[in-house]
């Protein structure tokens, strides 16, 4: 039985992660002799080519690319099985790669990471926002919190919590407009549209009714905070969540319509690579966020009591 050439592997993930030769040789500590040796190795036992070459360009071929996902879950679990060797005998320290959508990570997750962060004075945490769907494994996360109706994956996914979401017009928009009564209506009228979740709106009734809409107006964007503006001062009708619209809903500036037609169930889900070995720091971060992450859920579900009781 030949041994796959676990070396290898992790050099052409270092490769493709550093996107040169010179540039992975340099932060593994090898020759660049070293780090082309090993790539002609893995392509001549593959019987194929991983990367077209140039002088100027590095770029993975077809066959590489799906490879190379295989090498950066190689890496990561390799490092993560060294990693939970040495945490056993200390606390947990190094870095955390985090990532989390813009809006609900300003509000809801930086103040629950200081509170992480002050008590395990050892770790690091980088945090991207961005509302963007990351790629975990190739972009080198190490935790991500999701908003989504989160398809199947490879993936381990932990759902947090429910998240609510409304179709809402200013008081101003529908006394000009009219209040929709079907979804069918919405074609009727401007739609302001999140960018980042493609196709088109989509709705279910009590009684099993469904309807699609495919959202057509002045405006889209890729954050739900950017189309908040253009609903208060009556430019149109957005679908948002209940932690970014609630405030408004509870104030009157913005109303709920449609209120029979439900979107599809969201939630917020915390997604991590599919190796089961991880770092006792990455361990205790998500204890931490599973524990406290669920408190804005509450708040966003007490607000939309609180709208409710008003109307």
């Amino acid at each position: 039985m030949r041994l796959p050439d676990l070396e290898a592997w992790a050099i052409f993930a270092a490769v493709v992660e550093h996107r040169s030769f010179s540039g992975a040789a340099d932060a593994i500590g090898l020759s660049k002799a070293t780090v082309s040796k090993a790539i002609t190795r893995l392509e001549a036992q593959l019987n194929q080519s991983l990367f077209h070459r140039t002088s100027r360009r590095l770029a993975l071929t077809e066959a590489g690319k799906p490879l190379a996902e295989h090498a950066a879950r190689i890496l990561a679990e390799a490092r993560a099985a060294e990693e939970a060797a040495r945490d056993a005998a200390s606390a947990p320290a190094g870095r955390i790669r985090l990532a989390a959508p813009m809006s609900f990570g300003v509000t809801n997750i930086a103040p629950v990471i200081a509170d992480f962060l002050a008590a395990h004075p050892g770790i690091e945490i980088e945090l991207s926002l961005s509302d963007a769907r990351v790629d975990i494994v190739a972009e080198g996360y190490d935790i991500a919190l999701r908003i989504a109706d989160l398809p199947d994956s490879s993936l381990r996914a932990r759902r947090l919590c429910g998240i609510s979401t409304h179709v809402v017009a200013s008081p101003g928009y529908l006394a000009e407009h009219g209040r929709p009564t079907h979804p069918n209506e919405l074609g009727e009228h401007r739609l302001l549209s999140y960018s980042n979740i493609t196709g088109p709106w989509r709705f279910r009734r009590s009684d099993g009714a469904e309807v699609s809409v495919r959202p057509q107006g002045p405006l889209t964007a890729n954050s739900g905070d950017a189309l908040v503006p253009a609903v208060l001062a009556g430019l149109g009708i957005a679908r948002l969540p209940g932690f970014i619209i609630g405030p408004h809903l509870a104030s009157g500036r913005a109303v709920a319509i449609l209120e029979d037609w439900t979107p599809p169930p969201i939630g917020l889900h915390l997604l991590t690579p599919p190796s089961p070995l991880r770092p006792a720091r990455v361990e205790a971060l998500i204890t931490w966020l599973a524990d406290r992450v669920r408190d804005p859920c509450m708040i966003a579900k007490a607000t939309e009591k609180a709208t409710e009781d008003v109307r």
